[in-house]
């Protein structure tokens, strides 16, 4: 796939279609391509996020169970796995499985935090994005907490 191509994947995912041009230009080239037969494992739950993947063609089968149960979700074509792993270091919560031949793009923590250092634009963007989704989620906490106490209170 070319350059072009790469930076316009990852241009359709929301939290990354607010960087720079220029800086979308530095992760797509850094990126590895990776062919994956079916039944190959991408990561299983509980190892270190590294980055995040985005599929590029096929599906991936994510599951946090490990019973032998089918999977909880089926990702394909344009879905980014482990966006947060972009950011942070924190455990994988599922284990990611092709189900068929399928074709990804694995995009590293160390060369977002290099890309992110030097596009300030870019950076202040992608922060304030996932602080406006943090306070969504503490705003939701708080709903859920209310209505538990409201339960308590009866």
């Amino acid at each position: 796939m070319a350059l072009d191509d790469d930076i316009a994947l990852l241009a359709r995912q929301p939290l990354l279609s607010l960087m720079e041009r220029d800086a979308l230009r530095l992760v797509a080239f850094a990126a590895e391509s990776r062919i994956l037969r079916a039944g190959d494992v991408l990561f299983r739950i509980g190892e270190p996020s590294d980055g995040a993947v985005l599929v590029i063609s096929g599906t991936i089968a994510l599951d946090s169970r490990e019973d032998g149960q089918p999977a909880q979700e089926i990702v394909g074509e344009g879905a980014l796995i482990g966006e947060m792993a972009l950011f942070a270091a924190v455990a994988r919560p599922v284990t990611a499985i092709a189900r068929e031949p399928s074709q990804v793009m694995r995009l590293s923590r160390s060369v977002m935090r290099r890309v992110l250092a030097e596009s300030p634009a870019s950076a202040q963007a992608v922060a304030a994005a996932i602080s406006e989704r943090l306070l969504g989620f503490v705003g939701q906490l708080n709903a859920v907490q209310e209505a538990l106490l409201a339960i308590d209170s009866r």
